[in-house]
C-alpha cells in the first residue's frame, strides 16, 4: 500500500470516528475531510470543488424544494384528517405505515416525519397510548419507502451518480421499486407482528392528559415584592412537598448559587425550578412569581383581541438553531414568541435559559401570538408538538403540487429530462403555483446535507485514485474465499450497513461503491447488484438513533433509548439483508445475458 493510500485510509478512519461521536457538525467534518485531502496532494482543487456540481446534490437540494411544495400546499391534509380518526394505537401504527412507506418514494423522509409526529403524538394521548409504540415505525416506514425510487432519498441519487462515474449505465427512477416494495412489505408484517412486542412498554401508562406536560421543564420565575417566599429560605419554604417543582439554582444579581437551599429569599431574586409545566404554572402564582423571559408577554392584548397560546415546538434534526444559545435563536423577532421553558430529554438544565444551546430534541414551551402560529409550523427547524394546521394550503394549491410532483417523476422516468433539471425545472413551477412563498424554498433546502454531499464525494476519488480502494478489496477477497459471488455480495452489504450506524447514510455509501465495484471485477461479476446493495443497505438504517435522520427525530419525540433501536432494528436489518442477498442476483444478475 502507498503512503498516499495509507495517508487517505488515516483521513477516512478519522472521518469515520468524528462522524460517529458528533463532537462535530457532519459538514464540518466533510469539509476538513475536503482541506486534508487537497492540502496534502492527493486530489487537485478542480477535483475538490467537483462534487458541488455534481447531478446528485443539485438533485437532491431540488427534491428538497418539491417536498417542501408537496407539504405546505396542504396535499397531505386529507390523510391527516383521516388518520385522526383513528382510536386504537396498532391501527394507527399500521395505518401510518401504509401511508408513510408510499409518500416516503417521493417527499422528503424528514418532511413527512415532522408532518406525522404532531398526529401520533396527539392520537396517542387521546388512547393513552406510549409514542414509543408508534413513532419508531413510522420512522422506518419512512426509510423502507424512501428506498423504493431513486428519487426517494439521497443516498440512492449518490450510488447511482458515483456509479455512473465509473462507467456504469444509470439506475431507472422506478429500479429499485420491485425489490424496496418487497422488502416494505416485508418490513411492515415483520414491525406489526414482532416488532410491536419488541417496542417499549415502560411509559404506556404515563401519557399526559394535556400536551403541555411533555416532560419536566427548566424555567426561570423572579419572586416579586410581595411574595409569600421573600425573608424564607428555600429549605423552609419546602417547594418539592407543597408545589411539586425542585429548585436547582438562585441568581442574585450577577451571582449563581448553586447550593441555595439555605439561602434567604429575597424581592428580584430568580429561582431556576425543575417540574411539569402545570405545576410550575401553578407554583408561579400561589408563590406571587414572573416569568422571567418576558413576563409581560405571558398576558393577551389589553383589548382581549388576538389573545396568546402556548406552544410547544421541538428542535428538529438539521435545525439551524441547533447549538445556538436561546438568545440568538431570534423567536423573539422572527415570531413574536417567548421561551417560557426548556425540557431536554435525559439532562437537567442548571443554566439561565438566555445562555443555554439549543440541541436536536429540546422542546421549547413558547407563549406566541395566535398568528404567528403558522410560520411557526411553517419553520422547517422546529416541530409544532400539535395539530399541525397549515392554513397556507389550498385545494388547487395541493392539487398543483401533487401534478407537478408526478410530472417530474414521470419525465424522468421515461428520460425526456435528466432527473436534476426535471427536479428544478418542478421547483421553479411549484414556486409559480404559489405552492410555498419566494424565501421558503431556500429555508426548505437542508444546506447541512448539500455541504456534506458536496464535500464528501471527493473522498470517493482518494480512495481510488490512491490504490485504498483496491487494497481494501483484495483483503476482503482473501475472507470471502471460495464462497462465492453471494458471499461477496454478503460482504459488502453487512459492511455498508455496519458504516452507515457508525457515520451516516452518504458518506458510507461514498466509501463503499467504489469498493463494491473493484469487488465484483474481482469475483468477475456484473457491478450493478453490488451497487444495488450498497444503496439499499445505506438507505435502510435501524439499528441506531443516529444512522438516519428520521431515527434522531423520533428518538427524541418518543422517549426512547439508545438499545430500543438496536431490539427492534437489528433482527430487521439481518432481515433485509438475507432477502437481500437472495433477491438482488434475481433482479439484477451476476452474469446478465449469460
Amino acid at each position: 500500500m502507498s503512503s498516499q493510500a495509507l495517508i487517505t485510509l488515516a483521513i477516512v478512519v478519522v472521518a469515520m470516528g468524528l462522524f460517529a461521536s458528533e463532537k462535530l457538525r457532519v459538514d464540518l467534518v466533510a469539509l476538513l475531510v475536503l482541506v486534508a485531502l487537497v492540502a496534502l496532494g492527493i486530489i487537485g482543487p478542480e477535483q475538490a470543488l467537483a462534487g458541488f456540481s455534481n447531478e446528485a446534490t443539485v438533485t437532491v437540494a431540488a427534491m428538497f424544494a418539491l417536498s417542501l411544495g408537496v407539504e405546505r400546499s396542504g396535499a397531505l391534509e386529507p390523510l391527516i384528517r383521516l388518520l385522526l380518526r383513528i382510536r386504537r394505537p396498532w391501527l394507527l401504527t399500521l395505518a401510518l405505515m401504509l401511508v408513510i412507506a408510499p409518500l416516503g418514494a417521493f417527499v422528503k423522509n424528514i418532511a413527512l416525519v415532522a408532518t406525522f409526529v404532531p398526529l401520533a403524538l396527539r392520537v396517542c394521548q387521546r388512547t393513552q397510548t406510549s409514542p414509543a409504540r408508534v413513532l419508531m415505525p413510522m420512522a422506518f416506514a419512512a426509510q423502507m419507502g424512501g428506498v423504493c425510487t431513486l428519487v426517494g432519498t439521497s443516498s440512492n441519487l449518490l450510488a447511482d451518480t458515483l456509479a455512473q462515474q465509473h462507467g456504469l449505465p444509470g439506475f431507472g427512477v422506478f429500479e429499485f421499486t420491485r425489490l424496496g416494495a418487497l422488502l416494505a412489505a416485508v418490513g411492515i408484517v415483520y414491525l406489526m407482528l414482532v416488532g410491536r412486542w419488541l417496542l417499549p412498554r415502560h411509559v404506556e401508562a404515563a401519557m399526559p392528559a394535556e400536551p403541555a406536560e411533555i416532560g419536566k421543564y427548566v424555567t426561570e420565575l423572579k419572586i416579586g415584592p410581595n411574595s409569600p417566599l421573600v425573608g424564607h429560605s428555600i429549605a423552609d419554604a419546602k417547594l418539592g412537598e407543597r408545589y411539586g417543582v425542585y429548585p436547582l439554582e438562585l441568581l442574585r444579581g450577577e451571582r449563581r448559587m448553586w447550593s441555595p437551599r439555605s439561602q434567604q429569599l429575597a424581592a428580584g431574586d430568580v429561582l431556576l425550578v425543575r417540574g411539569d409545566w402545570e405545576k410550575l404554572e401553578e407554583f408561579r402564582r400561589r408563590a406571587g412569581l414572573e416569568n422571567v423571559p418576558g413576563a409581560g408577554h405571558v398576558r393577551g392584548r389589553e383589548d382581549g383581541e388576538d389573545p396568546r397560546l402556548l406552544a410547544e415546538a421541538m428542535v428538529a434534526p438539521g435545525s439551524p438553531l441547533e447549538g445556538r444559545r436561546l438568545e440568538e435563536a431570534g423567536l423573539d423577532w422572527r415570531y413574536d414568541a417567548v421561551v417560557l421553558a426548556i425540557h431536554r430529554r435525559g439532562h437537567v438544565l442548571r443554566e439561565k435559559l438566555s445562555d443555554t444551546r439549543l440541541a436536536v430534541g429540546d422542546v421549547l414551551l413558547l407563549v406566541i401570538d395566535r398568528q404567528a402560529m403558522p410560520r411557526l409550523r411553517a419553520d422547517s427547524g422546529l416541530i409544532v408538538l400539535s395539530e399541525r394546521e397549515d392554513r397556507v394550503g389550498t385545494p388547487r394549491r395541493a392539487l398543483a403540487a401533487l401534478a407537478i410532483m408526478f410530472g417530474v417523476v414521470l419525465v424522468s422516468a421515461l428520460h425526456w429530462l435528466p432527473i436534476p433539471i426535471a427536479a428544478i425545472a418542478g421547483a421553479v413551477l411549484m414556486a409559480i403555483a404559489g405552492c410555498y412563498g419566494r424565501k421558503d424554498i431556500y429555508e426548505a433546502i437542508d444546506w447541512k446535507i448539500i455541504v456534506l454531499l458536496g464535500a464528501i464525494l471527493p473522498l470517493g476519488i482518494a480512495i481510488e485514485k490512491t490504490g485504498l480502494s483496491q487494497a481494501l478489496v483484495d483483503a476482503g477477497m482473501q475472507l470471502v474465499g471460495s464462497h462465492g459471488l453471494l458471499a461477496a455480495l454478503f460482504m459488502v452489504y453487512l459492511l455498508t450497513a455496519l458504516l452507515t450506524e457508525l457515520m451516516g447514510h452518504n458518506p458510507s455509501v461514498v466509501l463503499m461503491v467504489g469498493i463494491a465495484i473493484s469487488v465484483a471485477h474481482a469475483a468477475h461479476a456484473d457491478p450493478r447488484p453490488f451497487v444495488v446493495a450498497v444503496a439499499f443497505a445505506a438507505a435502510t438504517s435501524f439499528a441506531t438513533p443516529v444512522g438516519y435522520p428520521t431515527n434522531t427525530m423520533v428518538y427524541y419525540a418518543g422517549g426512547y433509548r439508545f438499545t430500543d433501536f438496536m431490539k427492534v432494528g437489528i433482527p430487521l436489518i439481518a432481515l433485509f439483508c438475507a432477502l437481500s442477498v437472495w433477491l438482488i442476483p434475481v433482479f439484477w444478475p451476476f452474469h446478465p445475458g449469460g
